[in-house]
């Protein structure tokens, strides 16, 4: 992915960072007595992958409770592991599905219906959610949750009822998600141990789909410093396999600017705390994605676009001037134009009183922005990281706005033409699926998981430039493109072995793709059977009824 050096046969690794990229010969000669080889078997090297938005910390804590249906290609199948996962369940824990799948990939086309979920899994509590659009129940967890006739409709929520009054067992964003993550954040939770061991898992999951880096974007119902604590522990252990920076999500609605004014004075952003991890890139990012609670503008596209409130401007004014002040970057998130142009009118008020300068700030998903706004972000020297949200979601927004504005959303090529730093990544786990290569696959095809032709073809990328933006393209927006996301002498050292050719293999199959062998910062932190000699012991997966222990992660079935 080095422009002034393209393709290579052979590379050189000390250290943390890559020493030589050239030919056999010329790598063979840096060879000293204490060096270790590495075949690769003739197979494609990449930079490892960087996904620029996913939320790492939240779904590693909670990866060993959730059956995942991220692959399955039928609902047939994913009913059955439903029944399955319900059958092993012990007393006092809950059947969930957590986001990462879309009815059109299953062969039936189809959503599930509550009757077959409730026969699947009979007087186990099951919790499936769909996007950040809607909820099944089972009629086990309706008893669970207490909810009855008389349960009211939180704030731009709905809990769907029949003619009798009683609940049916759906729960609605109608259109804000606040009635499905505030519903789940009331399941049990893991021990701390299992949640170690699930991020652990988690982890290794990422680094076979290969993944090196991921910038964690918070999220609802995950308050600090509490919420990270499994995390803090391996960084101090060193047990992280990926890079990991993260940005921190005020939680309390009326109070994020509380919330931000004690973290400005308790954290030092982009400073590693002390550990002996490697890499040695777990650390505080910045401010985001939510930074007031009504900006919030979700992407439920079965619902029309939110018309947020008129306090908008007045609550997030004083957060950015906040955050400005004191240097921290910080991220939007932003579904729709009017969402960013609103915001724009904040940040360049902010910007007339104390200018913004070289600090880091973007955009998160950013679906329908206009031209205009766009020359708003490239003037304030912001970016824009994009997601592939409309994998999963595509025909929902096609039936809603039309194939013509599902065509651009986003415009990546208008984007890209005008010098605006552009990451990829994934929104990982309550929307997207995980699987990094969904979201290159997109930018490739123009398809959703379904196979729906959603992005016009003039909107589309070629694999080198899909590639790219999933690799150095993170490292563009946050200022570290000099040192990471290219295989280059003096640049830190991840890379996969790929077991397939990205470039060359029919375009369906890079859905498909996965990593032989991960290396981060200089280290293997991952390795399949075909290069067993340097894979490392697995871990067992507790509880012994996790998912994760039949199932693994991601499907492809």
């Amino acid at each position: 992915m080095d422009k002034g050096n393209p393709t290579a046969e052979a590379i050189a690794i000390k250290g943390n960072k890559v020493m030589a990229v050239g030919s056999n010969a010329e790598i063979n000669k840096l060879k000293g007595k204490a060096s270790k080889s590495i075949d690769a078997k003739g197979k494609t090297v990449i930079p490892g992958l960087f996904d620029s938005h996913a939320h790492v910390i939240r779904a590693g804590r909670f990866y060993n409770s959730e059956l995942r249906w991220d692959g399955v290609h039928s609902l047939e199948r994913a009913l059955q592991m439903l029944k399955e996962q319900a059958e092993r369940t012990p007393n006092g824990q809950w059947v969930r599905v957590v986001g990462g799948w879309s009815p059109y990939q299953f062969k039936e086309e189809r959503f599930p219906t509550l009757e077959e979920i409730n026969k699947a899994t009979g007087d186990v509590p099951t919790f499936v959610l769909y996007l950040y659009g809607k909820v099944y129940l089972n009629k086990a967890a309706v008893a669970a949750l207490k909810l009855n006739s008389e349960s009211e409709n939180p704030p731009g929520g709905l809990i769907e009822k029949d003619k009798h009054g009683n609940p049916t067992g759906m729960l609605f964003a109608e259109p804000n998600a606040f009635i499905l993550y505030s519903t789940l954040s009331k399941l049990p939770e893991l021990s701390d141990e299992e949640k170690i061991n699930s991020t652990l898992l988690y982890m290794t999951e990422l680094n076979r789909l290969g993944i090196t880096s991921v910038m964690d974007a918070g999220g609802g119902f995950q308050n600090y410093p509490d919420d990270y604590s499994i995390t803090d522990k391996l960084n101090e252990e060193g047990k992280i396999s990926i890079r990991l920076p993260h940005y921190l999500f005020a939680q309390k609605k009326g109070a994020e600017l509380n919330d931000y004014t004690k973290w400005v004075g308790m954290v030092d952003v982009g400073i590693h705390p002390k550990a002996t991890a490697v890499p040695k890139d777990y650390y505080v990012a910045g401010a985001g994605e939510n930074i007031v609670s009504d900006a919030g503008d979700f992407e439920n596209f079965l619902f029309p676009r939110p018309e947020l409130p008129e306090s908008m401007e007045t609550q997030l004014l004083p957060v950015i001037r906040l955050l400005v002040n004191n240097k921290w970057p910080f991220r939007l998130h932003a579904t729709y134009d009017e969402t960013i142009g609103r915001m724009l009118d904040v940040i360049e008020a902010v910007n007339e009183e104390i200018p913004l300068g070289d600090l880091v700030w973007f955009f998160d998903h950013a679906e329908t922005v206009s031209d205009a706004n766009l020359k708003r972000i490239k003037a304030l020297g912001g970016g824009i990281a994009i997601q592939n949200r409309m994998s999963f979601q595509g025909e929902n927004f096609i039936r809603r706005y039309g194939k013509k504005a599902a065509n651009q959303a986003p415009p990546i090529h208008k984007i890209l033409e005008m010098g605006i730093p552009v990451g990829l990544g994934t929104d990982a786990t309550r929307v997207s699926s995980f699987n990094p290569w969904l979201a290159i696959h997109w930018l490739v095809s123009g398809k959703t998981v379904g196979n729906t032709e959603i992005l016009q073809k003039e909107n589309r990328l070629d694999r080198t430039l899909a590639l790219e933006l999933m690799t150095k393209g993170g490292y563009d927006l946050i200022r570290q493109s000099n040192e990471k996301g290219l295989l280059k002498p003096g640049y830190f050292a991840d890379l996969i072995i790929l077991d397939q050719d990205y470039f060359s293999i029919p375009e369906d199959d890079i859905k498909k793709l996965k990593s032989n062998l991960t290396i981060v910062d200089g280290k293997i932190v991952y390795a399949d059977e075909q290069f067993k000699a340097f894979s490392k012991e697995k871990l067992e997966v507790i509880p012994a009824w996790s998912p994760v222990k039949y199932y693994g992660g991601y499907q492809d079935n």
